[in-house]
């Protein structure tokens, strides 16, 4: 799960540092930046996933999980001379020992349940370049930078604020150049080759590689609802960025016998089941199911019942709420546990009371399935809902972390809103879902006005 996340010169944000629950809220005006926080983790995690291994940064493009053009269009006011820099904090799935390489097979050199990375990179003769690679881990920082401000041979390093005891030690012979890290979380394969006792730097990579493995994404436009869906019988692994796999990732969990439940000391249900019973519990439908046409056809129908009196009927027959909340339902279940989500505006298009009880189940699905969910969103009946269960104590405060992003002078700050055990917040910002009181206020003097306005006439 992620805990911390920083970064410096990325879009509007010219500083950011946010601490993470297992259920964040972003909240905020428009263009103020919210997006851009889940954007960064989103070029991160394709960065990881780009087949070439050259690439400093994958900014995206066509059919990606974003495209932010290029380096100058993504540093914070377009100075391509600052640099982006960023850390990111998470705790391991379990906690992870490093094996002392020179010792016995028992011997633990580092151990910890957490783990840090930090990078820089520039932009200097028309290239990107990883000016800075370090992970964090045990009170230790094992970096690579430059050897001095111009050279492309690195030196690898380990630093520790307390002590020295731990030092890379180079393998006997010519001392050979060490090239740059390989995209922004790599230490290059000479970094271990060269020294005596840096294989276990190996362990660290692979842990942040799951770290963004685990990480998926819902954006704020879906697809629309088909009358019909075809299946080859593929896995997807989520249910894609515009919920274009929703009915696949259903089918593919049925198919396997996936089972969900509600809690502890629950009982579970099929994963069908489990999505019906929250379309039924928002007051959305009665009824819900993914029914083959014809034995053999491959081609699938999303049948639904209003009420009980109601007929069966294609999803594309019903309101539209319903097909652009079942991705956000069907991710929140289908991804493993142990996962991050990344939601944009999953409350688009839904009743307010609808986007109510969609906070409960997100609220709910983190804490029973260990999923952590990062939100960003403008529905005020969203952090109502989060503000009550927090008031009740059915949600920790410290867990539930909540936001408010604003936009000065084209620079984005971050407010963490200060919610105290009563639900209330203590630093409500100006404006925050509009001026309430100002519209009561001008629609009763507006009122009154008609009211004397009339009164004159009929006494005319």
């Amino acid at each position: 799960m992620l805990t911390k996340l920083e970064f410096s010169n990325f879009k509007a944000w010219q500083d950011l540092e946010i601490q993470l629950g297992r259920v964040t809220g972003l909240f905020g005006t428009n263009s103020s930046g919210k997006s851009s926080i889940l954007q960064f983790l989103l070029m991160l995690k394709q960065t990881k996933n780009a087949t070439d291994r050259g690439l400093v940064l994958d900014l995206g493009g066509p059919d990606q999980l974003i495209n932010l053009g290029t380096f100058k269009d993504m540093v914070h006011k377009h100075q391509e001379t600052s640099s982006l820099k960023w850390k990111i904090r998470w705790k391991l799935n379990k906690p992870l020992k490093i094996p002392n390489p020179s010792g016995k097979r028992t011997d633990v050199l580092f151990q910890d349940n957490y783990l840090g990375t930090k990078a820089e990179v520039s932009f200097k003769n028309q290239e990107m370049k990883v000016q800075f690679l370090a992970y964090c881990f045990d009170k230790y920082s094992f970096e690579m930078k430059p050897k001095h401000e111009t050279s492309k041979e690195y030196v690898l390093q380990a630093r520790s604020q307390n002590s020295a005891d731990f030092q890379f030690v180079r393998q006997k012979g010519r001392v050979w150049a060490i090239p740059s890290p390989i995209k922004t979380h790599l230490f290059p394969d000479q970094a271990k080759t060269y020294h005596q006792n840096a294989d276990f730097l190996s362990f660290f990579e692979s842990e942040y590689e799951s770290m963004m493995d685990q990480i998926y994404y819902l954006g704020p436009l879906r697809e629309y609802p088909k009358r019909e869906y075809q299946w080859s019988g593929a896995r997807p692994l989520d249910v894609g960025y515009r919920g274009e796999r929703t009915v696949d990732a259903i089918l593919s969990a049925t198919i396997r016998g996936e089972k969900r439940s509600l809690g502890k000391r629950k009982a579970t249900k099929t994963f069908q089941e489990i999505i019906a019973y929250w379309l039924k519990e928002l007051g959305l439908i009665q009824e819900f199911s993914i029914e083959e046409i014809a034995e053999g056809s491959n081609l699938y129908r999303a049948i639904v019942r209003r009420d009980k009196e109601s007929p069966e009927a294609f999803l594309t027959d019903v309101g539209f709420g319903v097909s652009q909340v079942l991705p956000a339902l069907v991710l929140l279940y289908y991804v493993p546990e142990s996962s991050t989500i990344l939601m944009e505006q999953p409350e688009i298009h839904l009743h307010p009371s609808v986007q109510s009880g969609l906070a409960d189940v997100i609220l709910q699905v983190a804490k029973h399935r260990n999923i952590q969910v990062i939100v960003e969103s403008h529905s005020e009946h969203l952090l109502r809902r989060f503000q009550r269960r927090i008031a009740e104590d059915k949600y920790p405060g410290d867990e539930l972390k909540l936001y408010f992003c604003d936009s000065i002078q084209g620079v984005s700050k971050l407010s963490d809103l200060d919610i105290d055990t009563f639900g209330e917040i203590r630093n409500w910002p100006e404006n925050f879902f509009g001026d309430e009181m100002a519209e009561i206020a001008a629609t009763r003097t507006a009122t009154l006005r008609r009211k004397m306005q009339e009164a004159s006439i009929n006494n005319g």
